[in-house]
């Protein structure tokens, strides 16, 4: 007993020890990120940066947030991510419910699951889309951002594979009191799958806010940009400056300082909203990757 007692220590001990040397590999590159955002251009030139800022100066998100276009794209990306999750949402629902019906009850469901799975392994291409795309005449709108990706194939199995796990049983019960389909679905289904939508939430709010590329394709005008592919083009150029107060706040900036800045920025948001969700995530992957 006492034997296994001290294995079963010592294994524990190896275990944290790996926890931690991986939780410090992630956490060291994103605390060394921070610190060079707040650090000047000598010190980050000459890798003088680790955990802590270096010649401490808010010179760099000074720039980011007297900018008015960062306020109006960061506005845009919030209205992209509250419309792109009612749209996502809503139609991941209502493919997912019918696809978890078995074919006696739903007659076409392995014609629609054949297409489901030609549809994620197989796309149509960025040039007929963006083609699709301008004949609706949605370019440098923010649905040209929504609505290409509106139905996320792989979020619409997890979430069919978590209707499967719901015992027949309650949708019987509903059936023989009257209920319609509709009534099921809102009162009972989603209710019990509700870890594997905040889930599917939490993927369809990070894809919107951290996409930069749509736009690129789909918005012409730099005023129409969200935050993402706004920042992406953002740059440190003194040439043009004149002014001597500015030149020398400027002069404490580089890319390398501003494009740290940038990241953490645009990773705030979403740090802030994963803390409310994380107890779901863990047992909405785990029930919407199991099938029956």
């Amino acid at each position: 007993m006492i034997t296994h007692s001290i294995k079963s220590r010592i294994a524990d001990t190896i275990i944290w020890i790996f926890v931690l040397a991986f939780t410090l590999s992630c956490l060291i590159p994103l605390v060394n990120l921070v610190a060079i955002s707040f650090s000047d251009n000598a010190a980050a030139s000459a890798n003088m940066v680790s955990i802590f800022p270096v010649n401490f100066t808010l010179s760099s998100y000074e720039k980011l947030l007297s900018d008015s276009q960062f306020w109006r794209s960061f506005m845009i990306s919030v209205e992209r991510v509250v419309l792109g999750l009612i749209v996502n949402m809503m139609l991941m629902i209502l493919a997912a419910y019918p696809l978890s019906k078995s074919s006696k009850q739903f007659r076409a469901q392995k014609v629609y699951m054949n297409i489901v799975i030609f549809a994620m392994l197989f796309s149509g291409g960025l040039i007929p889309t963006f083609m699709v795309v301008k004949q609706l005449h949605l370019l440098d709108s923010i649905w040209a951002l929504i609505l290409p990706g509106a139905v996320p194939i792989a979020n619409v199995i997890l979430l069919m594979n978590a209707f499967r796990a719901v015992p027949k049983s309650l949708e019987e019960a509903a059936t023989i009191d009257g209920a319609s389909q509709w009534r099921i679905l809102s009162t009972i289904y989603v209710p019990v799958v509700l870890p594997t939508l905040a889930t599917v939430l939490l993927f369809t709010i990070v894809g919107h806010w951290n996409d930069y590329f749509s736009a690129l394709v789909y918005i012409n005008k730099t005023s129409n940009y969200p935050l993402q592919t706004y920042i992406q083009q953002l740059s440190v150029d003194v040439q043009n400056i004149t002014d001597p107060q500015k030149l020398i706040e400027y002069s404490k900036i580089s890319n390398r300082t501003l494009n740290a800045a940038k990241i953490v920025i645009s990773t705030l948001p979403l740090l802030l909203i994963y803390p409310f969700m994380q107890k779901y995530f863990v047992t909405g992957i785990v029930v919407g990757s199991v099938k029956e």
